[in-house]
């Protein structure tokens, strides 16, 4: 039965970073991972983000496992999460995005843009997850 969970918790660790990895290289996007801690709340941790977006760049419809505040560092990006009409940040402004909610975002400014992304997710779940509507 050990070998079965640790197998499990390896799958998952791996599915985990070939999906970061995987949004990590999607050309036009350079993130940077600041910090990641588990929480006082048993099976939750805080990962924070940089997340540069060259002009007129966007990432496809997705959700987490858990909250995501946003907070737009540099230009402009808009945000789509379904249920609400589109909304464009600027530089100094926040966004709250709820527990498994879909979401996109796109640079709608000339240059580039880049936010800070705090996840407070459910440990040992992939970071991302890309909406079945969205490209891969």
């Amino acid at each position: 039965m050990r070998k079965i969970t640790a197998l499990t918790a390896a799958v998952l660790t791996v599915a985990s970073v070939l999906t970061h990895t995987a949004s990590a290289q999607q050309p036009g996007i350079k993130r940077t991972d600041l910090q990641r801690h588990d929480l006082s709340v048993p099976g939750r941790e805080v990962n924070q983000v940089l997340i540069e977006f060259g002009p007129g760049i966007s990432f496809p419809k997705h959700s987490h496992p858990g909250e995501e505040v946003v907070y737009v560092v540099d230009g402009s990006l808009e945000y789509a999460l379904d249920g609400r009409p589109p909304v464009t940040l600027r530089a100094g402004e926040a966004l709250f995005i709820p527990a498994g909610t879909p979401h996109a975002v796109k640079n709608v400014g000339s240059g580039t843009a880049a936010e800070l992304a705090t996840y407070i997710v459910e440990k040992g779940k992939p970071l991302l997850v890309l909406s079945p509507t969205s490209p891969k």
